[in-house]
């Protein structure tokens, strides 16, 4: 019998529209500000910018010596990598399959900045008062969202598989 396998398509599709749609914010960023230049949108609250970020999530090894780069990109690749096969594979159900590839579309966007910069261009800074968010990007946004969808369908398959499954205590 031969079973039809769910087509992934939109699934690629949607990770190809969010490294478009980081690589165009961040071309219109580079064209339109200097580095650290700031542009106020709503007062006391948010601003564009533009900050060169060579580390992780909120500059972790920024000073590092240059290695980091190459480590961000490798990791990058294999997650990427990996979510792409669990995704081929069935692994996750559609929330998981729309998280993972957010995931690789914004991994993939910080990606080709690492490659193309040194860094990875930052330009959405949250604050108020004194207290300042680091500077993020859509490719950012689209990972933490996408992470967030993967752990929500994780814990919507283990109350699944725990309730088809009790535990007995002997």
């Amino acid at each position: 019998m031969n079973k039809t396998k769910p087509s992934n398509t939109r699934y690629w599709l949607l990770a190809v529209f969010a490294i478009v749609l980081d690589q165009i914010t961040k071309l219109a960023v580079i064209k339109n500000f200097q580095e650290y230049e700031r542009l106020n949108i709503i007062p006391n609250f948010f601003d564009l910018t533009r900050a060169h970020n060579s580390g992780a999530a909120f500059s972790f090894l920024a000073d590092a010596g240059g290695w980091q780069k190459f480590f961000f990109i490798g990791l990058a690749i294999v997650i990427c990598g990996y979510l792409a096969r669990e995704i081929v594979r069935n692994q996750f159900n559609i929330l998981g399959k729309i998280g993972a590839s957010m995931i690789i579309g914004g991994a993939l966007g910080n990606v080709i900045d690492r490659f193309q910069h040194g860094h990875v261009i930052d330009y959405l800074l949250f604050y108020w008062q004194s207290w300042h968010y680091p500077a993020f990007n859509v490719a950012d946004s689209f990972i933490v969202v996408g992470a967030t969808l993967l752990v929500i369908d994780g814990f919507k398959n283990s109350k699944k598989e725990t309730a088809a499954n009790p535990k007995v205590i002997n």
